[in-house]
């Protein structure tokens, strides 16, 4: 799963290309009795191969700030480019293209279609894609998430750790250059949610991948090398910081 041509964590930002750039970014709704600011100004760059946590309080923005990022909502003022492609200039169907080119997502609630299998659920994105080969590529995915035996199985049929490893191996078998994570573990026990942790830097250490992750669990923040601290919709901490490493979880 290792691709030679992305770039290390261990290179320094400064002398990788920028993977995202938020510029001036803002996010206002319409009330009866006024604008509400969710987002206020914010910008900063994330270079390739970064590993980067979005830390707050609840209610300071930060999925509305990665719903943006994403080019799942659209700013009220700023701009979002994500590999060279400005965002803001696109319409539904070309930041539609963009996600599904170059961008992964793990959210809280897994979204797995409770239709299709768990194999079923990994090969959907290569096939919207046009893949030739899906299964194979799935198969293997799903192997090494630990699920080789479950691959039949739907959703309904797993447990919380086990739907999150579906996940995971969705959002990473298509090999997307940036992968957002909205609270990984928060549907997680505390020991599934450090399996679910370790198997998610295992895997981005693997691929290589830019990672952003929306959380407010510190403890998942700190194994990031930056750290984006959002308050009140405005972005009061940059830190980069040395990531916490452990060892890597069985599956």
């Amino acid at each position: 799963m290792a691709d030679s041509n992305r770039p290390h964590a261990e290179t320094p930002a400064a002398t990788r290309p920028p993977m995202l750039q938020v510029d001036g970014l803002g996010k206002h709704v319409a009330l009866p009795d006024g604008d509400l600011t969710i987002l206020d100004g914010v910008g900063f760059t994330i270079a390739q191969g970064d590993t980067v946590a979005i830390v707050g309080a609840s209610g300071s923005g930060k999925s509305t700030l990665l719903s943006l990022m994403a080019g799942l909502d659209t700013p009220s003022s700023g701009a979002v480019t994500l590999a060279g492609e400005p965002l803001s200039t696109l319409d539904e169907d070309g930041r539609a293209r963009v996600r599904g080119e170059r961008v992964g997502f793990v959210f809280q609630s897994f979204q797995l279609l409770p239709s299709l299998t768990a194999l079923e659920n990994v090969m959907l994105p290569l096939e919207l894609r046009g893949d030739r080969e899906v299964e194979g590529p799935a198969r293997q995915i799903l192997a090494k998430v630990g699920l080789s035996e479950r691959l039949g199985h739907y959703p309904r049929q797993l447990s919380g750790g086990e739907q999150q490893r579906v996940a995971l191996a969705r959002a990473f078998v298509t090999r997307p250059q940036l992968l957002f994570a909205d609270e990984p573990t928060g549907n997680l026990d505390t020991h599934t949610g450090e399996a679910i942790i370790e198997l998610l830097f295992a895997l981005n250490h693997d691929a290589g991948t830019t990672l952003v992750l929306v959380t407010h669990d510190e403890h998942l923040a700190a194994r990031c090398g930056r750290r984006l601290r959002l308050d009140s919709g405005r972005l009061l901490g940059d830190e980069a910081r040395a990531p916490v490493t452990a060892a890597v979880a069985a599956p």
